[in-house]
């Protein structure tokens, strides 16, 4: 469904001005669903039915319900365009309310904005606007930096969905499609509450979100809290994924080191059977000292598996590497999940290994 159906006041002729934090929407303010043209709509899909989401229900619904609920995250969806508009006026509304108590709430519902490749600002709900049922809309400007036609990305929440997101830009200004990544398929994420983005500050800096910027790649965030558990159709839902690489994530959520045994070399079959030339990346958890040792030797012998049967397109990165060696109990909130020096040091990991394959 449109904005403007379900709110009269944002027509185009027909806005009234608002106000967030004393600042007021411009009156001159031409407005814009996320799903139109020329925006183009990464890492998310939309229906007038199901919202964003980051998985189709019927895929979700042979999953789990926990993944059914967090397809609804928007982890990894951003809205691209280029524009020369001296502004950019976000709003929309949270799908979900509730705050956590180690992640922030510009992490956990803001959109953050990023001009040509470089973040330039972020809006967000205050937050007794997030606590308790009431969902409430917020929304914020922002001035992008530099002059003329710009490239930009809205990166949306993290660990919440939206029921709907406009974008107001100055009457008059060019509004154009997004130019091409370098890298045109999707690189696939797959994984844990880690790979969803838990505890990056902000939209934009889990690691996913880094690797991606890093290869000018567009990326699918598959992550699901406390759910990714390499279930067959999850399997089979990304092996008919277009895309160009497969990063496979989901140590941390498998219950037990055995139960991983199990199930992550099928899953990569399944994958590579399907997608014969693309890179598949395997990762062991960075927290290994968290009980991580005998998941990451299940993890290093599930890749010399794929390598002893020729596959000379898969990698393991090491999860002992991810954070460094310095300094490496100042890269997560809780011994568990990463902040945003976690984060870069992740990326810092599985960047190369990704531009090796893909350069």
């Amino acid at each position: 469904m449109k904005i403007e159906e379900l709110d009269e006041n944002f027509k185009q002729n027909g806005f009234k001005e608002f106000a967030w934090s004393g600042e007021k929407a411009f009156p001159d303010a031409v407005w814009r669903d996320a799903t139109d043209e020329p925006f183009s709509l990464c890492g998310v899909t939309y229906t007038e039915e199901e919202g964003y989401k980051r998985l189709p229900d019927a895929v979700a619904a042979k999953v789990s319900e926990g993944v059914r609920g967090l397809a609804y995250h928007t982890s990894g969806g951003r809205v691209s365009f280029r524009t020369d508009s001296p502004y950019i006026v976000v709003y929309c509304k949270n799908r979900f309310c509730g705050i956590m108590s180690h992640m922030t709430i510009v992490g956990t519902f803001g959109v953050s904005l990023y001009v040509n490749g470089k973040f330039d600002g972020i809006v967000f709900p205050n937050a007794e606007d997030v606590i308790g049922e009431e969902k409430k809309p917020f929304g914020g400007v922002r001035y992008p930096t530099g002059e003329g036609v710009k490239d930009i990305e809205l990166y949306m929440p993290l660990y919440a969905g939206l029921d709907f997101f406009a974008i107001g830009l100055k009457e008059g200004s060019i509004v154009e499609k997004p130019r091409e990544f370098s890298v045109k398929k999707p690189i696939i994420f797959y994984g844990s509450s880690i790979t969803q983005g838990g505890c990056a500050s902000r939209p934009g800096n889990d690691y996913a979100a880094l690797v991606a910027r890093k290869l000018d790649a567009d990326y699918i965030n598959l992550g699901f809290s406390g759910n990714a558990k390499g279930e067959r159709a999850m399997a089979e839902y990304i092996a008919g994924l277009d895309s160009s690489a497969f990063v496979l994530d989901y140590d941390h959520n498998a219950p037990s080191a055995e139960y991983l045994e199990n199930t992550l070399y099928p899953f990569y079959e399944i994958v590579r059977s399907a997608k014969k030339d693309i890179p598949i990346i395997f990762m062991s958890k960075p927290d290994y000292e968290n009980a991580g040792e005998e998941r990451r030797k299940v993890v290093e012998s599930a890749y010399r598996k794929a390598v002893a049967a020729g596959d000379k397109k898969v990698s393991f990165i090491d999860g002992r590497d991810l954070f460094g060696k310095e300094g490496r109990d100042g890269c997560t909130v809780d011994t568990c999940h990463p902040n945003d020096l976690g984060f870069y040091r992740m990326a810092e990991a599985v960047y190369p290994v990704l531009k090796e394959y893909l350069k």
